[in-house]
């Protein structure tokens, strides 16, 4: 199956159903005929903008981030990073130059891209785990500057 197909198929699948895991996604597929690696379902769920949000029980599940899409326009990509943060971020600390931000379990890639598509002087890099990002700035008043915009659009 191309790539294509299979995307057009995940969509169909996490919308039609509640898929909490990459396990389930992949047993789902075998469903439709579709035999895939784990790899591959990683790699599918970076692509397509997968992330997990918790449901009315509380429980994670994958949705499409329906984020703004437009790689010219940095406001637009703000918008975007902004919709993030208010989904999946849990917590936010400050330890001087870095801001930690913790997310929604498998989160943490997906917004730390997001991150690094946005042009702020207040950041040098971030680094993602599971469902940390840390970022580094320049010194402990860029990292306060940056920790105000996370906490601005957050909803702890």
């Amino acid at each position: 199956m191309r790539k294509a197909d299979r995307h057009l198929l995940i969509r169909q699948i996490i919308t039609e159903h509640t898929v909490r895991t990459q396990d389930e996604l992949l047993q789902q597929l075998e469903k439709h005929g579709v035999t895939a690696t784990q790899a591959t379902i990683s790699r599918d769920i970076r692509d397509m903008k997968i992330v997990k949000i918790p449901d009315e029980t509380g429980q994670t599940k994958f949705v499409i981030f329906q984020g703004l899409h437009s790689s010219d326009n940095e406001k637009v990509e703000e918008q975007r990073l902004a919709q993030m943060i208010e989904e999946v971020v849990t917590k936010i600390d400050r330890v001087q130059f870095m801001t930690l931000i913790h997310t929604i379990p498998d989160n943490a890639p997906l917004l730390a891209a997001a991150i690094d598509d946005v042009t702020m002087p207040e950041k040098v890099c971030s680094l993602a785990g599971f469902d940390t990002v840390a970022v580094i700035s320049r010194t402990e008043e860029d990292a306060e500057k940056f920790f105000d915009f996370i906490q601005a659009h957050a909803v702890l």
